[in-house]
């Protein structure tokens, strides 16, 4: 559901006959041709026979979502549901209000053809010249955001059916009564309410009880459509993967100029903004932009762990937490960090506290092969985490390493390591978040998953059991890893990780600027 605008009437703008037939003369001819068919659409295709495939006989109704008003004058840029990306191939700022349906064919009860779907795009097509939308309209008019593809357009590009929104709600009431309707409700709740009339009105009047039963079972089958679309992200096509290599390769770039711009934005002051424009400048000229808002924190500001107020100066001895990735135009996005010496060389304490992580992270990492459960890169990463401390001495007397790792009586070391190591990684920068823990935390690592791994150790300026060297700095390494037949990829190896390597990247930067 579209956000509207607060308006009042002494805005509006009267509109004469005569000015409408001006407005819609004198123009050059619409193009015939239509686009080529993207590159995601065989693709989208065989995911949505997977969809299909698990719900056959039922009408599946997948949102794009709508609109929200920006400061009372614009949109803000769109962003699809993540859902109807995935089975559709549009990306960025397409198609606003749109509705995927995915309508049965064929007889489910295998007496006749073979169960499918047939796929929909219900979505506002380009107006005609002749109307009020094409030059009067400020959200959808061509005049105000461009012209908008017609259902020939959209037909060609995606390879599937579409039609005009205006018969979403006819379409998904027809048989209402005789069809299971399921549809992602928190992707659009004006769409999940046509669906509900739809139900409501196909179902004979009952008991408040029953009613009140009805609507439950309807919004779980609703939940498991949504968790069932989740999952289906967690394994990459071909596809997928190389929209996470031109993520990552976009995101790198973005780090060299912020590597570039450091002792500009420790020279301007409030360094962590000009930090954040940087990358975000080279986010949005790669790609869509950001995939989550950057986390700039230098000094003591990097052991808040998503500091995204980037408010703070930026100064010589600092360490610099960067973490940041571009997501391209299909909204698949990196996530990557790199603790950086702003002075280029880490200071005797910072190296002990960068090691230990980049230790912890090679652990994790390591643990990344197919048959090992996501929850073991964890298990990995946390212990080496845990020996250092336990060397350090930072945990409690008596507490050796094997006693914080306890789950039920332990746990000492989450003071300086509280965050999980690792999460998926896609279309959204925590993927597959509706998956249960056995689908999840417990699962087998599988060839195509792509998942981060990102120990850190944070050691807050005020934090009296931290050595006084170690308090202010906060370290934590991310990289993006894929897994393989045999092992795993890390796609962001080409970013300098180890101490030693950090500081000649920068070198190496900072030389090619004098």
């Amino acid at each position: 559901m579209s956000e509207e605008q607060r308006k009042s009437e002494n805005r509006t703008r009267p509109t004469t006959d005569e000015f409408r037939a001006f407005v819609a003369s004198g123009w050059a001819p619409r193009r015939t041709d239509h686009p080529a068919r993207a590159a995601a659409a065989p693709y989208a295709a065989e995911r949505r026979a997977a969809v299909s495939a698990a719900f056959p006989g039922e009408r599946l109704v997948i949102p794009a979502g709508g609109l929200k008003v920006r400061s009372n004058d614009t949109d803000y840029v769109f962003r699809p549901h993540s859902a109807f990306a995935h089975l559709t191939g549009l990306g960025s700022d397409r198609e606003p209000d749109a509705v995927l349906v995915l309508e049965p064919t064929g007889d489910p009860r295998g007496d006749g053809d073979a169960p499918g779907h047939e796929a929909i795009l219900y979505f506002r097509p380009l107006a005609g010249r002749d109307t009020d939308e094409f030059f009067g309209d400020a959200r959808y008019g061509e005049f105000w955001v461009g012209a908008r593809p017609t259902v020939e357009d959209v037909e060609a590009e995606l390879g599937i059916s579409a039609r005009h929104i205006d018969e979403f709600a006819d379409a998904v009431a027809k048989d209402a009564g005789e069809v299971t309707v399921r549809v992602v409700r928190d992707a659009d709740t004006s769409v999940a309410a046509v669906v509900d009339r739809a139900r409501a009105a196909a179902t004979e009047a009952g008991s408040q009880g029953e009613a009140e039963q009805r609507v439950e079972t309807e919004h779980q089958s609703d939940d498991e459509l949504a968790a069932f679309l989740s999952h289906l992200r967690m394994v990459k096509d071909e596809w997928e993967i190389e929209q996470m290599r031109s993520a990552v390769e976009g995101t790198h770039r973005g780090f060299d100029a912020v590597i570039a711009d450091l002792p500009e934005a420790v020279r301007r002051g409030r360094g962590e903004r000009w930090v954040e424009g940087v990358f975000g400048l080279h986010a949005r000229h790669h790609g869509n932009g950001v995939g989550y808002d950057s986390i700039c924190a230098s000094g003591d500001h990097a052991n808040t762990l998503h500091w995204i107020k980037n408010t703070g100066e930026i100064s010589e001895g600092d360490l610099l937490l960067l973490d940041a990735g571009v997501e391209v135009d299909s909204l698949y996005t990196a996530d990557i960090t790199r603790t950086l010496p702003v002075s280029g060389t880490f200071t005797e304490a910072q190296r002990r506290i960068y090691d230990a992580v980049f230790a912890a992270q090679e652990a994790g990492i390591a643990a990344c092969k197919p048959g090992n459960r996501f929850s073991d890169v964890h298990a990995a990463a946390i212990r080496v985490i845990a020996e250092h401390l336990h060397e350090w001495g930072l945990l409690p007397e008596g507490v050796d390493v094997e006693a914080t790792l306890d789950k039920e009586h332990g746990q000492y070391h989450r003071r300086w390591m509280v965050h999980g190591t690792s999460h998926h990684l896609g279309i959204d920068v925590h993927d597959c978040a509706l998956a249960t823990r056995e689908q999840y935390t417990d699962a087998e690592l599988r060839p195509g998953m792509i998942l981060t791994v990102e120990p850190g150790l944070y050691f807050k300026a005020d934090d009296l059991l931290a050595p006084p060297e170690f308090r202010g700095n906060g370290v934590r390494i991310e990289d993006d890893i894929l897994i393989t037949e045999d092992g795993c990829e890390n796609l962001s190896a080409a970013m300098p990780r180890r101490a030693e390597d950090v500081e000649a990247w920068i070198a190496r930067i900072w030389a090619a600027r004098r």
